[in-house]
């Protein structure tokens, strides 16, 4: 990494946790990614430069885990999935059962902290609100 995207992707990350302290308590990892939980759902913001220019924040949150391996619960995913404006949910098979995921990267250069943290927190709502809404977790 050259000192110029470590420059960036930090500058980027310290925007993202100034953006979400005005509404929850984060954390700084020794890799520095942006760790939180909003309402039982841990989530992680890493930025990664992809071009000169062109720096993404990577947000994933992680709706639930182990769970039982049930066709109703891809059922669910996939139809919420059809319903969502921000993010994208999934499904990974584990040796321990089912995970499902939201992941929402976008390009946030530029943008100011109070608009980045309004979009973050959609992001961050919707995991929240299908979590609730997951067959077997409400």
């Amino acid at each position: 990494m050259s000192t110029s995207e470590a420059a960036d992707t930090a500058n980027l990350l310290a925007l993202a946790r100034e953006s979400l302290e005005r509404y929850l308590e984060v954390h700084v990892d020794d890799d520095g990614a942006i760790t939180f939980r909003h309402a039982e759902v841990p989530c992680v913001i890493q930025a990664t430069r992809l071009a000169d220019g062109l720096t993404v924040l990577s947000l994933t949150c992680v709706v639930a885990w182990d769970l039982p391996d049930d066709p109703a619960l891809a059922v669910a995913v996939a139809e919420r999935a059809g319903q969502g404006l921000f993010g994208t949910l999934g499904v990974g098979h584990t040796d321990s059962g089912v995970d499902v995921t939201l992941r929402y990267a976008f390009p946030a250069e530029g943008m100011d902290p109070a608009a980045l943290g309004t979009l973050l927190m959609l992001v961050v709502s919707t995991a929240s609100q299908v979590r609730t809404e997951l067959p077997g977790l409400s």
